[in-house]
């Protein structure tokens, strides 16, 4: 997207709590190639300096911060034209960071004056969930509109991207291991790419009349099983491992095991699956026709062939 002043965000500061984070990195891209001024708050901002080489001088800026200290939010929030909560956590102290206390968050972005705020949640946020994630999500979801009633709330799918832990992890698996076990392999999954959510969460933040007050689902267009999902990274690396289909019961003992690479509450949501339940406005309603993971997975995967990009002739070149 090319820059223009007659962009909604063209020269408006944007705020980004989390933004040093994965999500935060694709977003402040977006932010800037629309001529925002990005400000990354976080608690760690070091790990976001990358990002200043992509914008022009003086549009990015960094500040630490941590957002259950309301002395601390309201600095990096001053002057905030927009902006976007993106911290969120599986573990610690859930209520604080992305339950009930993101009222507070919520309530330091109007008093700062901003114009528009986008609360980052999750498809699968369930306030009457007994995973402590899903329910501190719905929690917070509640929170955010109560104290800021024009917000828009976004709920993502698992997101996918060429540096995300989650596609790349089997990718990475499957390079070194021929043998994988799959949990939940009946598990439906609505993989939604990284850069289609940054430019539905730009767009919110740009224009709150059109979307303020309301909650959208970002899902990506086809829906797959944890198997299915599994099978096509596989072609993807012109790879055969062999797959073990994991029972619930042995699923469930092994993520109530210390030192495994899924929890128990992880697993529940896992099972559960990340899917757009259709009752609420999605990606195209914000403006953004999403991208199936097909027309990325082949190129993502190459590294994970053997011998890479060197291991087959070019067709052209036999």
């Amino acid at each position: 997207m090319s820059m223009s002043p007659t962009d909604t965000l063209y020269g408006k500061i944007v705020t980004i709590l989390g933004g040093s984070g994965f999500v935060g990195k694709h977003l402040a891209q977006e932010l800037l190639e629309r001529g925002a001024r990005v400000r990354i708050a976080s608690r760690h901002p070091e790990k976001a300096f990358s990002i200043k080489a992509l914008g022009d001088l003086g549009t990015v800026q960094f500040a630490r911060c941590d957002v259950t200290k309301p002395d601390s939010l309201a600095a990096v929030l001053t002057g905030s034209d927009a902006v976007v909560n993106l911290v969120g956590a599986f573990k610690g102290k859930l209520d604080d960071i992305q339950g009930e206390g993101v009222g507070a968050i919520a309530a330091a972005a109007k008093a700062a004056g901003a114009a528009s705020f986008v609360h980052v949640s999750a498809i699968g946020a369930d306030a009457g969930s007994d995973v402590a994630y899903a329910r501190t999500k719905a929690e917070g979801e509640a929170a955010a509109l109560a104290a800021f009633p024009e917000a828009t709330i976004v709920r993502p799918a698992v997101i996918f991207a060429p540096d995300d832990q989650f596609v790349m992890m089997f990718g990475r698996m499957m390079s070194s291991m021929p043998v994988l076990p799959i949990f939940a392999p009946e598990a439906k999954l609505q993989p939604v790419f990284v850069d289609d959510v940054a430019a539905a969460i730009a767009n919110a933040a740009g224009d709150p009349f059109a979307f303020g007050g309301k909650t959208f689902e970002l899902a990506g267009p086809e829906v797959v099983t944890m198997r299915g999902l599994n099978a096509r990274i596989a072609r993807a690396e012109n790879r055969e491992p062999s797959f073990i289909e994991l029972s619930d019961g042995l699923g469930g003992l092994i993520a109530a095991l210390p030192f495994t690479p899924i929890s128990t509450d992880q697993y529940k949501l896992l099972k559960a699956g990340s899917v757009a339940s259709g009752a609420a406005p999605g990606l195209e309603d914000l403006g953004v026709t999403p991208r199936p993971m097909g027309l990325f997975l082949e190129r993502w995967m190459t590294q994970f062939r053997k011998h890479g990009r060197f291991g087959a002739k070019h067709p052209s070149a036999a």
